[in-house]
């Protein structure tokens, strides 16, 4: 029996010091602060204490690390959905869809997994009006290890609904908005990012536009007045040239859709001068040589008019424009009668075009996703 249990001890001993060996000495829980250098954000996001808040879309955490687990703690003023990839990159379908409420709640992100190094990615699908997350903490098994560069491409959104891609995972015009149809991952401003292998940063609130919002008046707080806050639903929060990180290529710009709701619009010469005030928002913050591509929708005449007249006194816009046929009104609309993940495509493969020719990017032979 002496032999026996002295052989087991023996295996024991081996068998932690092959845990050791691959960075799992024991199942002790290593608890990192979310603001951690190591850990890369893309996107707008307020630092303070340790914790990392935001609320915009399409904001997102790529972290690397060894050992089998990781979880966040963090907080929700209401209720969002991520979408969450473990060891690849973004695709148009994520590993898992986690879902954040309450306050110093821990969420399990991943568990099980195999020896060695592995990466996460977690990215806010819903928009701001759905509440603000704070990432208090991550915790894991084993090393948090700094994460891979951010890639060279990087295209910024500034847009309403249809960049949030409100109703996107419905297929019935006449379904209700809830936030579990709601994802930005699914977009045509996703979808063009990942064709282009780019990074992407989302301004964009639904019902917003240049001069007044859906079914609103002049006095409304637009995208205008939004692009210039760290905090989509905050306005105690700033954001300016002192918080760029990094520059994006191109800065894609489709709104004015709200302006024109309910049979109202505002007046050519208030919008253009509100449009043209948005345009010299970007310059500021991102110089003047900065490209900018302008979507216009035919589907209202008089709103391609507004926004070919500010690209026209502007002379340095590029114009897209976008037909009333791009996308059927039958078979391509999702909640709420937004364009669902077809119509969301097929706007993708028109905007596609416009940012290879501007930014001379070329255009790879693969069908959009």
């Amino acid at each position: 029996m002496k032999n026996i249990f002295l052989a087991c001890k023996a295996i024991l001993a081996l068998a932690l010091a092959a845990n050791c060996v691959h960075g799992y000495a024991d199942s002790r829980i290593v608890e990192t602060p979310a603001s951690d250098s190591r850990i890369c954000y893309t996107g707008r996001t307020v630092a303070e204490d340790g914790n990392v808040s935001f609320d915009w879309t399409g904001t997102d955490c790529r972290i690397r690390f060894s050992g089998p687990y990781l979880a966040v703690r963090c907080s929700d003023t209401k209720a969002n959905y991520f979408n969450v990839w473990i060891d690849k990159e973004f695709s148009d379908k994520a590993d898992k869809v986690i879902r954040t409420s309450g306050q110093d709640t821990l969420i399990v992100i991943a568990e099980n997994l195999g020896r060695g190094e592995h990466t996460a990615i977690i990215q806010k699908r819903t928009e701001g009006e759905q509440g603000t997350v704070t990432f208090h903490s991550f915790s894991t098994k084993g090393e948090i290890i700094n994460s891979r560069a951010t890639q060279g491409r990087f295209i910024e959104f500034i847009g309403d609904s249809n960049t949030c891609g409100f109703g996107v995972e419905s297929n019935v015009a006449t379904d209700p908005f809830t936030p579990e149809t709601e994802n930005c991952n699914l977009s045509y401003a996703a979808i063009v990012s990942r064709y282009f292998n780019a990074d992407l940063a989302l301004i964009a609130h639904s019902g917003q536009g240049v001069a007044r919002n859906y079914d609103g008046d002049m006095k409304d707080i637009t995208m205008l007045e939004r692009y210039d806050r760290a905090m989509d639903m905050d306005a105690n929060h700033e954001w300016g040239q002192e918080d760029i990180s990094r520059i994006p290529d191109i800065v894609v710009i489709f709104l004015g859709s709200n302006d024109f709701s309910t049979g109202k619009q505002p007046r050519m010469q208030v919008f253009v001068e509100r449009y043209l005030e948005l345009v010299g928002k970007v310059r500021r913050n991102y110089g003047e040589d900065i490209p900018i591509l302008c979507i216009a929708s035919r589907t209202d005449p008089l709103l391609h008019s507004y926004i070919s007249e500010a690209c026209a006194r502007d002379g340095r816009l590029s114009l897209c424009t976008m037909h009333e046929k791009s996308y059927s009104n039958v078979s391509d609309l999702g909640a709420s009668y937004h364009p669902n993940r077809i119509g969301q495509r097929k706007i993708a493969s028109i905007v596609i075009p416009y940012i290879s020719s501007i930014t001379g990017w070329e255009m790879p032979v693969e069908p959009y996703l």
